[in-house]
């Protein structure tokens, strides 16, 4: 359909497959009516506050599986300024869908053949089994528009109600004394770019009214839980059978291994892997012994090393009595597999400490500490309230301006 502009002689051409009822210019936004005999009249124009629109009359692009004609663009209004636009498309089935966009954000909107009486503005509105919760109601205007129409762009107020079941949403008008709802579901910018790649879209900002979070915070729960129970339930048969073993109880007498190694005998160790602790004891006074265990691996060789000093001093000064360190010490060696393994232990004294004549190490192969399970079990706790949190405020933005807020100041 060719139209050309009586006042600023800009000449619009598209093919649009359906009877054309009112035409605006996109260039000076003359309105047009369709007479009688279906031509079209200069009626009025628009005098916008915001004149801009990201899609052109006639830009193609690929959504939802279909191809897709923009045929029209209209910016609304509310009291107090606030501005949307929608962009009326339509495909070579004849099927017209909507795009509305608010700050960067995108809904996807197609009619509906379900009626709903809201009249009285209910709290909630049930369509396909699920609630839909009163946001807003008011009363809009078109303040601009371009492109071709299939009906008679209203000259007085449309009055809207919205109810919203993020992603979806139930938008519906009172356009002319015709009552008509939509069915909206939130499309995210990446999708649009990727059916429009040659449109320019406008930044992103705020938190639309059924944005997704991005996170299902149930299913999230969820999973945290069924991965918990995995956790729990295999450290469980893992380590079920296994229990605490004394793999070396001796006390070594130092005029024998006094800076000499030790060879233990062979032990087998079986199950999950746990701490080995060793504990050491000597009669250190006013002096110092030390001790190297290392945990030697009988089929692979590998050595695992570990030291400790033992320090004991006492004295009295200055009317009080002090001391400082002590006779034993405990230290552990982390993460020992099951296999095959020995001991070497190389006992040390001070030269000069005479009355020292053994230290006494016990090493034992410790029952699996449950830590790790807590560590993680915690972890995802934190995780889990730090979503909900971020949730909570998430949906406060988006309700923010409505006047039926859930969420309580």
């Amino acid at each position: 359909m060719r139209v050309p502009c009586y006042n600023c002689d800009t000449v619009t051409e598209l093919e649009v497959g359906f009877e054309v009822v009112n035409f605006v210019c996109p260039n000076c936004h003359s309105l047009y009516w369709a007479d009688s005999e279906g031509q079209l009249r200069l009626r009025s124009k628009f005098k916008p506050e915001v004149n801009y629109f990201n899609f052109k009359i006639g830009d193609k692009g690929f959504l939802k599986g279909s191809e897709y004609r923009v045929t029209g663009a209209i910016t609304k209004k509310i009291n107090g300024g606030y501005h949307w636009r929608e962009y009326i498309l339509k495909n070579d089935a004849g099927d017209f869908v909507y795009l509305s966009e608010s700050d960067g954000h995108w809904i996807f909107l197609t009619e509906m053949e379900e009626k709903f009486d809201v009249r009285t503005h209910p709290k909630s509105i049930t369509y396909n089994s699920s609630s839909f919760h009163l946001y807003e109601y008011s009363d809009t205007e078109i303040d601009n528009a371009q492109g071709y129409f299939d009906f008679e762009l209203p000259t007085k107020r449309v009055h809207l109600t919205e109810y919203i079941q993020p992603p979806l949403m139930i938008s519906i008008e009172k356009r002319n004394g015709v009552e008509t709802a939509f069915l909206g579901e939130y499309i995210s910018k990446k999708e649009i770019k990727k059916g429009f790649p040659n449109v320019d879209l406008p930044y992103q900002s705020g938190v639309n009214i059924v944005q997704p979070y991005y996170f299902d915070v149930n299913n999230t729960a969820i999973i945290f839980c069924i991965f918990l129970l995995m956790i729990i339930t295999t450290n469980w048969y893992i380590y079920k059978d296994q229990a605490e073993q004394v793999v070396f109880d001796k006390a070594i007498a130092f005029t024998d291994f006094n800076n000499r190694e030790l060879t233990s005998g062979s032990f087998v160790l079986k199950g999950g892997s746990a701490p080995v602790t060793v504990q050491v004891s000597t009669d250190v006074d006013n002096s110092w012994a030390n001790v190297d265990v290392a945990l030697v691996n009988e089929t692979t060789n590998d050595e695992i090393h570990a030291n400790k000093d033992i320090e004991y001093y006492h004295g009295y000064e200055d009317g009080e009595s002090w001391t400082e360190g002590n006779w034993s010490e405990k230290f552990n060696i982390c993460g020992v597999k099951a296999g095959k393994y020995h001991l070497l232990i190389k006992p040390l004294k001070a030269p000069e400490d005479s009355k020292n004549t053994a230290m006494k190490v016990k090493v034992v192969w410790n029952q699996p500490s449950s830590r790790n399970v807590w560590i993680i079990a915690i972890f995802m706790i934190v995780v889990y309230i730090v979503i909900r949190y971020f949730k909570i405020n998430f949906e406060k933005t988006r309700w923010e301006d409505s006047s039926y807020s859930p969420y309580s100041e």
